[in-house]
């Protein structure tokens, strides 16, 4: 046999083997249907409503109309799909989901049971460290006169208790001590007149045993010793040698940091858990391995109109100086409730927000099923992973803690109270966050938002320098965007102090003309907002406003030709009560300022600033 006729043989049973594997792809595709083939159809955007054997239809809470036979995420807003697979059960109420075994397994939802225990919460408060106000010693001239010697020649050097500062000469000292010879001859038939010299140079500082040395030894002392009343350090020295100083000047401070404080920072929401004699534990930066414990000893009772914190005091020893005042610490702060009782606790991925309102999915108890009731409740203190509940849930009742937002999802699509439907009723198949290709989606008009397109704003030619101050302004902002992803109010207002303070380092005055009246109209516009997040302590009133500070953000940026940047002006339609809004993010992937985890692809790109 030649080498060609087994290359013929081996290329005729390869294909055989193929034409054999080919079938049986066909069979296992067609499954065996005797012949009648079905198209399928495309996964991405299936419009009917049927459900196909074997499976459930996979659709999105906020786009119904999308249909797919595998899970996955929403091709418009990135959200899971979740399974179309509920049971209708004659038993369910308006408020009230009943979903299959299968669904639940699917959904991947879990219980908790609703507990009473004693809330306990962990705070992280930034602080640093501060002299003990009670140990520091201002030294003032009792007198006027001339600095003569100086034995303390720079701040930051030790000194014991009456220990010689300086040395002083004084007319009047002179003249004093005068009249004290000529007293203390007197001082019998007029102790008064005695007395009254002595008082004079006590008033003046002097100790008994300097006033004693004067009498015994019968002479003027032209030059008077200035000691330090305590043993500390020096942390000011106002004089230097030959100064002049008048009656009440400034000589020298004098602190003990044997015993310091640290004061930390706690936020509004932060206080009901800060009780005095807590203890609280804190490490250095500059001290790495090592961990200080004090307790608190003093809240402050007036918040910082500005920060919007309180001041909280631990006290501790400090016998080597190791802690330095004014640095840095980051304290945690184990502590119960103030009341120290027991309350109702819900973990907090049960929790759904709308707005204001909280809600849960609570197991009813009654049904044999897996049926859910939805319930609004009212929610008190953060407690770690838990919040204490006010109102709405009881001992002993189970909620939901995973896979709730697609029991809410799955509750919307069949019209029932819902978090994003509470008035119950069928959704609309209009909602949507852009644009579909292909067909009609039935999609209502949308509002125009063509007026933050690039092409319509002027642009202007400005200064460098004003062009970094506003970038930096960029940069505060995006960290204060962050938090809103986070949904941390705390956070939100801290960082929006710091685009205030950024805000306020542009200098307008790099600008003339038409562009100083426009940056003037811009500044006003991200102003206002701006305020508005710093001063309230609620995420929902500060989520109302954070479009139009971005709106107003993104106006300076395109306006002013603001380079070196590479950003997207990204859009979410269901913000402010549907009624839509921007944000700023230099990452194209969305992480939803407005909902946070609730919805935290929930968005789109608008546009690409570079």
């Amino acid at each position: 046999m030649t080498i060609l006729s087994i290359t013929k043989n081996r290329n005729i049973w390869v294909g055989i083997g193929f034409l054999i594997v080919g079938i049986l792809l066909g069979w296992l595709i067609f499954g065996g249907s005797g012949g009648n083939s079905q198209t399928s159809e495309p996964a991405s955007l299936i419009a009917d409503d049927h459900e196909h054997e074997g499976g459930s239809i996979w659709t999105c809470s906020m786009h119904p109309q999308i249909r797919q036979e595998e899970p996955g995420s929403c091709p418009i807003c990135g959200m899971d799909l979740i399974p179309l697979e509920t049971s209708a059960d004659d038993d369910e109420g308006p408020t009230s989901i009943t979903m299959s075994a299968r669904a639940m397994k699917i959904a991947e939802v879990e219980t908790t049971i609703i507990e009473s225990t004693a809330p306990y919460n962990e705070l992280y408060l930034p602080g640093k460290i501060k002299p003990d106000e009670t140990r520091i010693a201002e030294l003032t001239a009792r007198f006027p006169g001339r600095i003569e010697d100086l034995t303390i020649n720079f701040t930051g050097q030790k000194v014991n208790q009456g220990e010689v500062l300086a040395s002083v000469y004084s007319p009047e000292l002179v003249t004093a001590q005068k009249e004290l010879f000529e007293a203390k001859k007197l001082k019998d038939s007029n102790p008064e007149f005695y007395q009254a010299a002595v008082t004079k140079l006590s008033l003046w500082d002097l100790t008994k045993e300097q006033i004693s040395a004067i009498e015994d030894s019968g002479e003027v002392k032209y030059y008077f010793d200035i000691l330090s009343p305590i043993t500390g350090t020096v942390t000011m020295r106002h004089v230097s040698k030959g100064d002049y100083v008048k009656e009440g000047s400034l000589l020298f401070e004098v602190t003990d940091l044997s015993r310091i404080w640290v004061m930390f920072d706690a936020y509004e929401s932060d206080l009901p858990w800060v009780k005095m004699s807590d203890k609280i534990s804190f490490t250095v930066k500059s001290i790495p391995g090592r961990e200080f414990t004090g307790k608190v000893s003093f809240i402050d009772p007036v918040i910082d109109p500005k920060a919007r914190v309180a001041k909280v005091r631990a006290e501790l020893n400090n016998p080597r100086d190791l802690l330095k005042p004014d640095m840095f610490v980051k304290g945690i702060l184990k502590a119960m409730l103030s009341s120290n009782t027991m309350a109702v606790t819900v973990p907090k991925s049960a929790i759904l927000w709308t707005g204001k309102k909280a809600v849960v999915y609570v197991r009813n108890q009654e049904s044999d099923k897996n049926m859910f009731d939805y319930r609004e409740i009212t929610l008190g203190e953060e407690a770690g992973n838990y919040y204490v509940v006010r109102e709405g849930l009881d001992v002993g009742e189970r909620v939901a803690t995973n896979g709730v937002f697609k029991i809410d999802a799955a509750a919307q699509l069949l019209g029932k109270t819902s978090m994003m439907n509470p008035d119950g009723g069928k959704v609309s198949m209009a909602h949507d966050h852009g644009a579909m290709e292909g067909g009609d989606t039935g999609k209502k008009e949308e509002v125009d938002h063509s007026q933050h397109q690039t092409a319509e704003m002027e642009t202007m030619t400005v200064d460098d320098v004003f062009q970094k101050q506003l970038t930096t302004v960029f940069d505060q902002y995006l960290l204060m965007k962050d938090a809103f992803v986070a949904t941390d109010a705390a956070r939100v207002r801290s960082e929006a102090q710091k685009v205030k303070a950024s805000l306020e380092k542009v200098n307008m005055a790099l600008l003339k003309g038409d562009a100083h009246l426009k940056w003037m109209d811009i500044l006003a516009k991200i102003e206002a907002p701006l305020k508005t997040i710093h001063d309230s302590g609620d995420i929902a009133a500060q989520r109302s406003v954070l479009g139009n500070l971005s709106d107003a953000l993104y106006e300076g940026i395109i306006t002013f030709s603001i380079t070196g940047l590479n950003a997207f002006y990204q859009y979410c339609p269901m913000a402010n009560n549907d009624k839509g809004a921007y944000w700023l993010s230099v990452t194209q992937e969305i992480n939803n300022p407005y909902f946070g985890e609730a919805m935290l692809r929930c968005g789109e790109t608008k546009e690409t600033i570079k």
